[in-house]
């Protein structure tokens, strides 16, 4: 007779597995957004200079990984480089490159929004005192341009988040793969057993996920407050 579906979660180490597989799944996000904020800042700088083939360069750098879809990318880099190139890469290792380089490239985009968004009056400012180009931009045109990033950034963040649900498809041990492993071995013993795995790692998902919604709605209201005042 099956048991009822909630025990699954507390059947011997489930628990704790699911919530190690958590940790796997949001040290990779964290590691590929720190990295890929710092190269996407540059790379946006770099995408507002008057450099037409840099800048044609960048575009396709960013084209790259908006067109190509996540899973194509972790099969590519997982698979395919490593057997051409002889690159020995762990799984982790590789799930962080290829989100880190995607964060990268969209927050190229959305720096360059941003600071093609400043007021030129500021920029003539920064000239008029005497700025170099470097100083321009770390003086006026980054910090003049920040609040018009962060909700857009915040909401990329949520979407790398949510994409690492796909790390099981290069053997990642992350919550999803971990989940299913337990159902695979639990599943016959217990009523709707997935059911109840999947219900708890969504709710996973949503912990980490809706306060990033929340603030960045919170954000883009108070600019729009901002704008009409």
């Amino acid at each position: 007779m099956a048991h009822s579906g909630i025990n699954i979660l507390f059947e011997g180490r489930n628990m704790v597995r699911l919530l190690g597989g958590l940790w796997i799944s949001a040290k990779i996000a964290a590691i590929a957004i720190v990295v890929g904020l710092v190269l996407g800042i540059v790379l946006g700088a770099l995408r507002t200079l008057h450099n037409p083939l840099l800048r044609a360069i960048l575009r396709l750098y960013l084209e790259f990984f908006r067109v190509i879809p996540t899973v194509v990318l972790l099969f590519l880099f997982y698979y395919i480089l490593p057997q051409n190139f002889n690159i020995n890469m762990g799984a982790e290792s590789v799930a962080t490159l290829v989100f880190a380089l995607w964060f990268a490239a969209e927050m190229s985009d959305i720096v360059r929004g941003g600071i093609i968004s400043v007021s030129p009056h500021q920029v003539d400012s920064g000239k008029a005192i005497g700025l170099n180009r470097l100083q321009l931009y770390y003086y006026v045109l980054l910090p003049q341009s920040i609040q018009l990033m962060i909700p857009a950034t915040i909401n990329l963040v949520s979407r790398v988040i949510k994409t690492t649900s796909l790390l099981l498809l290069i053997s990642v041990m992350d919550v999803i793969n971990v989940g299913q492993q337990i159902i695979e071995a639990n599943g016959q013993r217990y009523e709707n057993g997935s059911f109840w795995v999947y219900g708890f790692i969504f709710i996973l998902y949503f912990i980490l996920c809706y306060p990033l919604s929340l603030w960045a709605r919170h954000l883009e209201r108070k600019e729009l407050v901002n704008a009409n005042g």
